[in-house]
């Protein structure tokens, strides 16, 4: 299959397979997953993206969210101090307001 013929996805999917240490692509492959509602697959790169590059911000609250929309908030919550741990590091005020935001709204 040519480039021009896959989709976004796959197209994700395959920047994945060629640099699998590349942050962004995994990160905007979990998010295609969960545009596709393909919520396991999103899950699993979700997953993958956090124990390999824990320092990845953006990636927590998309997490969250997704979890909360799953009920699963008791992961959601782990999954949001995780961040917050991460935003604190990366001195990202933004980033960890939003995160306890959503924490503070779980509770």
């Amino acid at each position: 299959m040519t480039n021009q013929n896959k989709n976004r996805r796959e197209k994700l999917e395959q920047f994945v397979e060629q640099n699998p240490n590349d942050a962004f692509s995994r990160y905007g492959l979990a998010l295609e997953c969960i545009k596709e509602e393909d919520r396991a697959a999103a899950d699993k790169h979700f997953r993958v993206l956090l124990i390999e590059h824990a320092d990845y911000v953006p990636a927590y609250l998309m997490y969250a969210q997704m979890l909360v929309q799953q009920e699963r908030k008791v992961e959601a919550k782990l999954v949001l101090t995780s961040g917050i741990d991460a935003a604190t590091r990366q001195q990202n005020s933004h980033a960890r307001s939003e995160l306890e935001a959503l924490l503070a709204e779980l509770s």
